[in-house]
């Protein structure tokens, strides 16, 4: 950590802090932060890190506007009006936490451990402020919790090719000779993979090929834009195969090698070509055939493949198709070549000590499993979700704020409400989830805690340490959780362990030094060898093969069931029909695409991120806007079978006609008559191991 003396407070040394960013993104970028009077001020991205490379992005740069916001939560609270009123009183540390363990108490008197629901997410990426909830899950017996909301259909896609969650390094974007980006804005939502897909075009004169749903800021930097409709990237990946094997580009060598059925996947195709694929993508079949021939002719072609496909009802099965492109191409074989999707299982993590793993091997291992997704329907007691369980009727929020970011919010809402639901809410700010709480705790932000990450899109185990104290009386997510523990008797050595004990054990325990090696080097580069990142041994199945017939019941996915018409997954790659198709009575395709500014609920309350995006808005083409009759500005009312949210048009001719778009996630409190995007979305499970389609409606719109 370097000091310096501040000029505007001389008594005060001024110093730059480091650390990592700690969102729900896959750049996990390398940070510098100015620090001085104990508070946190400009942050950089680190240019010693080969990822993060100097770049972050603009809301994590204006951190000390969240940071020191004088809406922070700093003092615990209890409900003193109706639920949702708004209405808290001050009450001390040891009130609010002997109130949350009391009530639980009595919960599990009556209904048994399992009634209780500890409900995390992402707000943190952090493993020991993250995962720790868990911990205090196993050892309680209580209701464990089920991840899904996010990245279930793209990673089981994945997974059905390779066989594992890893591929080539992605810095290697930055060699290759044709980046295409599919599914994903990263201009918007991961930058670094703009920094390195714009060095190669730099540098090497590499084109830039965008594949998305919207003409999107990152598509507005591409040389070939792909537009395409909602949910039809299996029909344009199968096309663009079917021209690769026509044309001669196919490289028959490699699959012979290294792939199980490239003859089944031929004859397949042989009906998949340019034409039909126009029929259901909307793109003209001559561009088709140019995107493929481009593939083709390029051996340095890199797939970098993003988190839209998750947002889908058939997302699974368009995420394996697009990675079948580079094994058909044989890609995979090129530095600068192949098929990137996260690199998650590079890490090797032994989260024993931070989850409480070892405790499964008892009775906590028995526990039902509660889909995250699904929590409308659990909140409102459906049998089915809660696994033949009882109700839940206690709640500890850490990490998330599901009254806002959970499908189906109508339902959500309702649950929330329920006046036998005991909620426990630990936040940093008076989230739309905190308003619907019994007892609100006010949380440390990332600089005042200490913490390990780990890369998503990338390949680095990152450092972030406690840089400056809390404000107020805000508490971190362990010393909430190991404050419980020891109200409720919950039994563990990591319990007794501070943050930077867990770290140092973890890191020990999954052969990755110690804690003081790490801070001395700040982050660690863990990226394996290119023939392994490549799969030039092989790839992660028995025979080494990669899966072009992918077999969906073998796919290595740690889940309690198969969810969905995960039976009637297609045999081969192919367009899946299980879309939220549009139909006379919701004639338009929705998609709830992230804005630049805010990160799911994040940064929606700080004023640069509020003034960038300016208000609740609906992307919809100029001839769909002329034949409802609205004109820009137009207030409008927009409806699915689960609701109705009310957005301003904006006229908009970069995407196919029938498709709009909503930039979200605003609060429901931003939108005119207080309900937001997530009352259209549904929550129904996605095939094959859960998820939500939120980026996957039919809808109406009118004139409000």
């Amino acid at each position: 950590m370097n000091q310096h003396i501040d000029p505007k407070h001389p008594a005060v040394a001024a110093r730059t802090g480091y650390s990592a960013c700690p969102h729900d993104c896959p750049s996990t970028c390398a940070l510098e932060i100015d620090i001085s009077g104990g508070r946190i001020g400009r942050v950089r991205g680190s240019r010693a890190n080969s990822y993060t490379a100097g770049v972050i992005c603009a809301k994590v740069a204006r951190y000390a506007e969240r940071a020191n916001h004088p809406d922070r939560l700093t003092q615990p609270l209890r409900r003193t009006g109706p639920k949702g009123s708004g209405s808290f009183a001050p009450i001390s540390w040891d009130e609010a936490l002997d109130e949350i363990a009391g009530r639980f108490r009595d919960a599990e008197e009556r209904y048994g451990p399992e009634t209780v629901w500890p409900y995390f997410y992402a707000g943190t990426m952090g493993l020991v402020m993250r995962d720790g909830i868990n911990r205090l899950t196993h050892a309680k017996g209580y209701s464990r919790f089920f991840s899904s909301i996010c990245v279930n259909p793209a990673w089981s896609g994945f997974l059905a090719g390779p066989g594992r969650l890893a591929g080539p390094d992605p810095r290697e974007m930055a060699k290759s000779d044709l980046v295409v980006i599919w599914g994903t804005n990263p201009v918007s939502t991961q930058v670094n993979v703009m920094t390195h897909a714009v060095r190669a075009r730099k540098e090497r004169g590499a084109k830039i090929v965008v594949v998305d749903v919207y003409r999107s800021p990152t598509m507005e930097q591409a040389d070939v834009p792909v537009l395409i409709r909602p949910g039809t990237d299996g029909a344009l990946a199968c096309a663009i195969m079917h021209v690769l094997f026509r044309d001669g580009f196919a490289d028959r060598a490699y699959l012979a090698e290294f792939a199980d059925d490239s003859a089944g996947l031929e004859s397949h195709l042989q009906d998949r070509g340019p034409q039909w694929a126009q029929a259901i993508t909307g793109m003209p079949a001559d561009e088709i055939e140019k995107l493929a021939q481009l593939i083709g002719r390029t051996p340095k072609t890199f797939i970098r493949a993003g988190y839209g496909f998750t947002r889908s009802r058939n997302g699974a099965v368009n995420m394996h198709a697009v990675t079948c492109i580079a094994t058909v191409a044989g890609s995979w074989r090129h530095e600068g070549g192949g098929a990137f999707h996260t690199n998650g299982a590079i890490f090797g993590w032994n989260k024993r000590m931070i989850e409480g793993l070892d405790l499964l091997t008892g009775p906590a291992g028995a526990a039902r499993q509660l889909d995250q997704s699904r929590i409308g329907e659990i909140l409102d007691g459906e049998e089915e979700a809660l696994a033949g369980g009882p109700p839940v009727t206690a709640m500890l929020i850490q990490n998330t704020n599901p009254v806002s970011i959970a499908p189906d919010q109508e339902r959500v809402r309702r649950g929330f409400a329920r006046e036998d639901l005991f909620v426990a809410v630990h936040e940093q700010f008076m989230t739309e989830t905190a308003q619907m709480a019994d007892i609100v705790l006010p949380a440390t932000m990332f600089t005042e805690h200490d913490d390990l990450y780990q890369g998503g899109g990338n390949q680095y185990v990152l450092l972030g340490p406690k840089l400056v104290d809390p404000p107020g009386e805000c508490r971190s997510n362990h010393e909430v959780i190991t404050a419980l523990a020891d109200r409720l008797g919950a039994e563990h050595p990591g319990f007794a362990m501070s943050p930077r004990e867990l770290v140092d054990w973890t890191l020990r325990n999954s052969g990755r030094g110690t804690l003081e090696e790490l801070e001395e080097r700040r982050f660690i580069d863990v990226q394996p060898d290119f023939e392994t990142a490549h799969y030039l041994k092989g790839f992660a199945w028995p025979d080494g093969r990669f899966r072009l017939r992918p077999r969906w019941n073998k796919v290595p996915f740690k889940t309690p069931a198969k969810f969905g018409p995960h039976q009637a997954m297609p045999e081969w790659p192919d367009h899946w029909d299980v879309i939220e198709e549009a139909n006379e009575e919701y004639p338009f395709r929705l998609v709830t695409a992230p804005a630049r500014s805010f990160l799911n609920s994040s940064f929606t309350e700080t004023p640069g991120s509020q003034a960038r995006e300016k208000r609740p808005e609906l992307m919809i083409h100029p001839e769909d806007a002329a034949a409802l009759g609205l004109a820009e500005g137009d207030l409008v009312e927009l409806a699915s079978a689960r609701g109705a949210t009310l957005l301003h048009a904006r006229l908009f001719d970069g995407l196919r006609r029938g498709v709009v778009v909503a930039e979200s996630i605003w609060p429901n409190r931003a939108h005119e008559g207080g309900k937001g995007i997530n009352s259209l979305t549904g929550s129904d499970p996605v095939a094959p191991f859960g998820g939500a389609a939120l980026h996957d409606n039919r809808v109406r719109i009118a004139r409000a």
